[in-house]
């Protein structure tokens, strides 16, 4: 073997980034909620609150969909975003005082090519339940899909819709 000699050079040490403080908050949350609900068969936080944007899906997963809950003078509306998915896809059941929302997406990805073959596929189930409010008209609900927005009407009856009376505040 030949005695080469070989030269050694000190690098400085790597520049320690400040701290993020709500990171550090972050991380100590979900080890706080993660030990509480270990044992009660809860989803983890990084689950619950999950930092990724929502609505976007990896490999293995589908974020539960953006709804929107409002309510005028008629009806109650529930608007969900649901991008990639057609009606055939969605499942809207009514149980006792629940307005269950189901779907599930599938997507697959193929590419052959010469001496190459891609495969990709991905599957992801959701559900949301709504208690329905007093005063809804069941035999009236109504769902719509279109542009990627389910929009469920849920009307109400003609003894729930109460007229509105202005109270006035006075100055005391």
């Amino acid at each position: 073997m030949a005695n080469a000699p070989v030269e050694i050079t000190k690098t400085p040490p790597a520049p320690q980034r400040a701290l993020d403080p709500w990171a550090s908050f972050r991380t100590e949350m979900e080890r706080l909620f993660d030990r509480f609900s270990g044992g009660f068969g809860f989803p983890n936080v990084q689950r619950l609150f999950d930092v990724a944007p929502v609505g976007r899906d990896n490999l293995f997963s589908f974020a539960t969909p953006v709804v929107d809950v409002t309510e005028d003078d008629g009806a109650y509306k529930i608007a969900a975003e649901l991008p990639g998915l057609s009606e055939k896809d969605i499942d809207i059941s009514l149980s006792g005082d629940t307005l269950v929302l189901k779907g599930e997406k599938r997507q697959e990805h193929e590419e052959k090519e010469t001496n190459r073959y891609l495969c990709e596929r991905s599957y992801g189930a959701f559900q949301r339940s709504f208690m329905l409010p007093d005063g809804v008209d069941r035999n009236k609900i109504d769902a719509a899909f279109a542009k990627g927005v389910l929009t469920i009407t849920l009307p109400k009856a003609p003894g729930a819709q109460q007229p509105q009376t202005k109270i006035e505040v006075k100055a005391a």
